[in-house]
């Protein structure tokens, strides 16, 4: 199989808006399989985090990498969930790959506890903040069909996908 990116899905395609499945049993040689794209496509995009929904898979699959690019560190969690969220709350810059080009202030719980199984099936847990909690919490987000627009006043979000919507069609016109 090969490692080549795979399209990303851009708002509005209702895939992005659907509940992923966990992943199970039947789907170990699927998920193998489809890590290795992820990641080929968030490289190329050029991205911090994808789930498996930007990619058209309904399967609860995250990759990410903060990692420099000199210096890759690559995560692959599969079926990840938040089990705590500090009350603390901090706000940080947040843009999407399937909302190319957009971005906004996003306010979300400063510190959470996430726990998944690696390819392996291997179980982990851990307390992230700063940029790796967000992005942990914007990519589980995915999982759910939920978009970090979704965090925003009604305002803001009209505004962004209006936008968002105006540069998809001058974009259309011009290919």
């Amino acid at each position: 199989m090969s490692d080549a990116p795979l399209p990303i899905l851009i708002l509005p395609d209702p895939r992005l808006r659907q509940k992923a499945r966990p992943v199970g049993e039947g789907d170990g040689d699927a998920v193998r399989a489809l890590a290795p794209r992820m990641l080929a496509t968030m490289y190329a995009a050029p991205g911090i985090g994808l789930a498996a929904p930007q990619v058209g898979v309904g399967l609860r699959l995250v990759v990410l990498d903060l990692g420099p690019r000199e210096k890759p560190a690559p995560m692959v969690l599969v079926n990840p969930e938040i089990v705590a969220a500090s009350a603390e709350r901090a706000v940080r810059e947040e843009g999407c790959l399937s909302l190319p080009g957009q971005f906004a202030e996003v306010e979300r719980p400063a510190r959470v506890k996430v726990r998944w199984r690696e390819l392996d099936g291997t179980r982990r847990e851990m307390e992230a903040e700063g940029l790796l909690g967000v992005c942990l919490q914007h990519e589980i987000d995915h999982l759910d069909g939920v978009l970090f627009v979704d965090h925003l006043s009604a305002l803001k979000r009209n505004m962004l996908l209006r936008k968002l919507a105006k540069e998809q069609r001058a974009k259309a016109r011009a290919e």
